[in-house]
């Protein structure tokens, strides 16, 4: 049986060993060795990763309490070298601790209970048993967890007979039987856990929430510790002394400074609408007077497809006519009327637009078309206004 590092010399990141079995699987080389300090995945934490002797060490898992090292190639030496990567496992340790710590936190504040915990390489998550929380509260929860931290509250983990679980106030009772490992932080939190944990709150360095989200009846707390929250952290820092440099002012007054710039956005945007509408008016007052035919179709160089759609209010609510219209930019048409023709515009783009490798659909009074070229869009411009006019008594 391999010797486990992992809990006995938790901060073991080098070690020499021997190998104890080799044997192939599903294609993959696995090994086990005489001890080993790489951690298998368990306990809501991912397994190490590193290396034996120089091959790469891509999986770590563990079946009826042995040990298993999924490799790259299989290894040649029988007496090895082992190396995790440490900033993987310290990673993981602040974080895993960090949750035991924050999830006790969120119990002795707010009564809100821990049910699932992520640890991921980008999100870290725990999933509380409360429909919401305020952000006084987050604000709580996270100036609670950083005081214990800075109290550097002892943490323990040792073995405890089944039998004797019941004088341990554990947070939640664990489904497994037999002797259990437990996790201490020292008068807070008592918790049923297998994996790698600091030996002192402090060394998780400091928990920052992030957000959180809904989850059905339950709430979604994203957090980061240690190094992460560093990190991240730093990142703001450098987004916000971008912002406060290019928009010339000081981090107290970018707020203010960015809801004014919203502001005058929002008057521009007014303003512009307003343009444009009144451009549609005129626009659409010509092409209506210089138009003789039952459609109008009409293609511009210069217009997307939302001026288009301004265009054509305008136009369909002075005429019955169809109106269709083509954005050369944007390679998409419209095709609408008022609802006073019987033309269905969305079941005759359905039956012919595969034939000019078009998408689109709609209603009948309306639908859109996007092309993939110049060329095919105004072969379906040419081939719906022939089609139109022909049946033009019946339109």
């Amino acid at each position: 049986m391999t010797e486990k590092l992992f809990y006995s010399e938790p901060k073991t990141f080098e070690w020499s060993t021997e190998i104890t079995s080799i044997h192939e699987r599903d294609n993959k080389i696995i090994v086990t060795l005489a001890k080993t300090a790489f951690y298998p995945t368990g306990g809501g934490q991912p397994h190490d990763v590193g290396y034996i002797d120089s091959i790469r060490v891509l999986d770590v898992f563990e079946e009826n309490d042995e040990i298993y090292h999924t490799l790259e190639t299989k290894p040649v030496n029988k007496k090895i070298q082992c190396k995790i990567d440490k900033h993987r496992r310290v990673d993981h340790t602040q974080h895993h601790t960090g949750q035991h710590l924050l999830s006790a936190v969120c119990i002795e504040l707010f009564d809100a209970h821990t049910i699932s915990f992520h640890l991921g390489e980008v999100t870290v998550t725990i999933d509380l048993e409360v429909p919401d929380l305020t952000d006084k509260q987050l604000k709580a929860i996270e100036a609670r967890a950083n005081q214990y931290i800075y109290e550097n509250r002892k943490v323990k983990t040792y073995i405890v007979p089944e039998e004797e679980l019941s004088n341990i106030p554990l947070r939640k009772i664990p489904d497994v039987t037999g002797d259990i490992r437990i996790v201490e932080i020292e008068g807070l939190d008592y918790s049923a856990c297998c994996g790698t944990h600091v030996e002192g709150t402090l060394e998780i360095g400091l928990i920052k929430l992030i957000k959180t989200e809904k989850q059905r009846r339950n709430t979604r707390l994203h957090f980061l510790c240690g190094f992460r929250a560093i990190q991240d952290y730093q990142e703001k820092h450098d987004i916000l002394a971008a912002l406060t440099k290019n928009l010339s002012t000081s981090k107290e007054e970018i707020h203010g400074r960015i809801e004014k710039m919203e502001n005058e956005k929002r008057e521009m945007q007014r303003k512009l609408d307003a343009a444009l509408n009144e451009n549609a008016t005129y626009l659409a007052d010509e092409l209506l007077k210089s138009n003789r035919e039952p459609i109008l179709v009409k293609s511009f160089s210069d217009k997307s497809v939302q001026d288009l759609q301004v265009l054509a209010r305008q136009l369909i609510a002075n005429t019955d006519k169809i109106i269709i219209l083509a954005s050369v930019p944007d390679k998409r048409c419209l095709i609408q009327h008022n609802g006073e023709n019987d033309f269905q515009c969305g079941a005759f783009v359905k039956e012919n637009i595969s034939s000019f490798n078009g998408k689109g659909g709609g209603s009948k009074n309306t639908a859109q078309v996007t092309f993939t070229s110049d060329e095919e869009m105004v072969s379906f411009l040419d081939f719906i206004k022939n089609a139109l006019i022909a049946k033009s008594p019946q339109v």
